[in-house]
């Protein structure tokens, strides 16, 4: 039986600010932005090429703004990825690599740029985190 994971749950303080940054800042489709009273609002938003969407709101959580941390969002290209979303304002640390014979992490992408290899981080406004991840930059040209 398949188990497909579609909707994930992101805690935010204030729903307005948190669907600019995700839709205008990161260029998020929104599907949904359901109000139906003032103790409920949804608001459904899926990354580009992704089957997976991610849920702020009112009366959606329980959990903590902010508390959620380092999903994964796969890239072929985390060196253009970080630069689409810098060009667009958001703040993303430098992309990294884990060193080899357990020299830590090192500046830029992987050498041999293999998959799940390099990384670079951002947060929303609550202070979500993320993870950009590569997979598949030799396919990607």
């Amino acid at each position: 039986m398949d188990h497909q994971l579609e909707v994930v749950i992101v805690p935010v303080s204030d729903v307005d600010r948190a669907r600019a940054f995700y839709a205008d800042a990161l260029g998020w489709h929104v599907d949904v932005d359901h109000q139906p009273n003032e103790s409920f609002r949804i608001v459904q938003l899926t990354p580009p090429g992704s089957a997976c969407s991610v849920v702020i709101g009112v009366g959606v959580s329980d959990a903590t703004p902010g508390c959620y941390r380092g999903t994964q969002l796969m890239v072929a290209d985390i060196v253009a990825a970080r630069d689409e979303l810098v060009s667009r304002g958001v703040e993303v640390s430098a992309v990294r690599h884990m060193g080899k014979d357990a020299a830590g992490w090192q500046d830029g992408p992987s050498p041999s740029r293999a998959d799940y290899e390099s990384f670079a981080d951002f947060a929303d406004p609550d202070g979500n985190t993320w993870v950009l991840q590569e997979r598949g930059y030799a396919t990607a040209d």
